[in-house]
């Protein structure tokens, strides 16, 4: 009897790993695409959700200024999350997740 095995799922997922790995930076607007924000909130897409809040934003030092207290008011109040880590958190889950599968046939 023989017997045969297909690697190409395997060969895929150590292609989406060495892809990852090799991932040096990831701008926030990668981790929370159009599909993300606007599932999890009202906003269509990151910049909505921005532009929303009222805060200044446009360098990093301004949106670091934004008091911790009144951004994560914002994110519990306009989306489906505790807070601004929260968000990121699960954003940065799918994001993964979304690399890791991708390709892959789904059975």
């Amino acid at each position: 009897m023989k017997i045969t095995i297909d690697k190409s799922g395997h060969q895929q997922l150590l292609k989406n790993i060495a892809e990852l790995t090799a991932t040096t930076e990831l701008r926030l607007v990668d981790k929370m695409p159009p599909e993300f924000v606007s599932a999890h909130s009202s906003y269509a897409d990151l910049d909505d959700l921005f532009k929303s809040s009222g805060f200044k934003y446009e360098t990093p030092e301004e949106f670091a200024a934004i008091p911790d207290e009144d951004w994560n008011n914002f994110i519990r109040t306009n989306t489906d999350f505790e807070s601004w880590e929260e968000m990121q958190m699960v954003a940065h889950h799918e994001f993964i997740k979304g690399k890791m599968n991708q390709g892959m046939k789904s059975r």
